[in-house]
């Protein structure tokens, strides 16, 4: 593991719209903030789009290395979703194409949602650059892809 999770981890995430720093839940998701972690210090991360802004659920999505939502980093982890955390608005969590299927993707909710199922590990949290993450939401689309490419620029990780 690359993490401890007793420590606290901060991910700042420069994207082509500004920046956002997001609280990483060591403690509740350790696998979800460990690989996080470890790609982002892999650069894994750097030059990737935002490939999904969705209205339903309110998210915007990226970590996807081709870009379709089909991608990941070449392996998987288990859902740690066994908490009470909730889909509110500044909230990250992993994206997944079922049980146990945890890769790179993510998506941060861009509103709260009661809708969602409690299928997704929630690893993190919004601490600055809430606007960054609405003036994403509010980039055209068609079909949930942008018409305007958002890149994620560069992931870094930090620990206090």
């Amino acid at each position: 593991m690359t993490i401890d999770p007793k420590k606290t981890y901060t991910a700042t995430m420069v994207t082509s719209c500004g920046t956002i720093q997001i609280k990483l839940l060591a403690k509740d998701a350790p696998i979800a903030v460990n690989s996080f972690a470890f790609l982002s210090k892999q650069h894994f991360y750097d030059g990737l789009i935002f490939h999904r802004i969705a209205k339903d659920p309110p998210v915007i999505q990226g970590g996807d290395p081709l870009g379709t939502g089909s991608g990941g980093p070449g392996y998987s982890f288990k859902d740690e979703n066994n908490n009470d955390l909730t889909y509110v608005k500044g909230v990250m969590a992993m994206a997944n194409s079922g049980p146990n299927t945890n890769g790179s993707q993510f998506f941060i909710m861009t509103a709260d949602s009661t809708t969602l199922p409690h299928d997704y590990t929630i690893f993190g949290k919004v601490i600055m650059g809430q606007d960054v993450v609405d003036a994403i939401s509010r980039v055209p689309t068609q079909s949930e892809k942008p018409v305007n490419t958002v890149y994620i620029l560069k992931v870094t990780i930090s620990t206090s």
